[in-house]
């Protein structure tokens, strides 16, 4: 079952505690360390778990290793977001490390992703567009009660929820050249 809870004034505070840790871990190959998801946007009901980005310039053995030395937890498998269905290019697009906080701490999903590629461009869109529209964010907020109170299986919830992120997620894309959106300063 998904729990979503009301937009807690922590969040925030909680990521930079968190962000300045990864940042001590990875130093310089932490080109950006993001808060990311629901918990990021003011006022927008989520599951309490804070979605974290860090982008580097490359995914590699050096950068998965700095994390697991932090004592993050990395799932096994090879993760790909889910990809929109305007995106061009090749599925290594949407690659990225994966990783839980260390065993007993916070919740958080730590996703490490490229710069440049799609994938690390599209949280932050996503993100400040629903900052910069909040009547947006209420009707992206009221899908997501109506989604956790219909759907039994956790799983469930982000198979669902994909497609509706899609079409803000294109909405976003025009904004951002109307507005000549690009992502601001690093969150940590």
């Amino acid at each position: 079952m998904v729990e979503l809870v009301d937009y807690r004034q922590a969040w925030p505070a909680e990521f930079r505690r968190i962000g300045e840790r990864l940042r001590k871990a990875l130093d310089t190959v932490a080109i950006r360390i993001d808060h990311i998801g629901s918990t990021s946007v003011p006022g927008l009901r989520a599951k309490d778990v804070l979605d974290i980005q860090v982008t580097v310039e490359a995914i590699d053995r050096v950068v998965e290793a700095r994390v697991l030395a932090a004592g993050f937890r990395q799932p096994p498998g090879v993760w790909c977001d889910h990809r929109p269905p305007d995106a061009i290019g090749p599925a290594e697009d949407w690659r990225k490390l994966f990783f839980y906080e260390p065993s007993g701490e916070r919740r958080i999903n730590l996703h490490v992703r490229e710069l440049g590629r799609p994938n690390q461009r599209y949280p932050l869109l996503f993100r400040d567009f629903l900052i910069a529209h909040p009547p947006m964010a209420a009707a992206y907020g009221e899908l997501k009660m109506r989604l956790a109170a219909c759907l039994s299986a956790e799983d469930d919830y982000p198979e669902v929820k994909d497609p509706a992120v899609d079409l803000i997620y294109l909405a976003a894309q025009s904004w951002a050249e109307l507005a000549s959106w690009h992502p601001g300063a690093s969150d940590a």
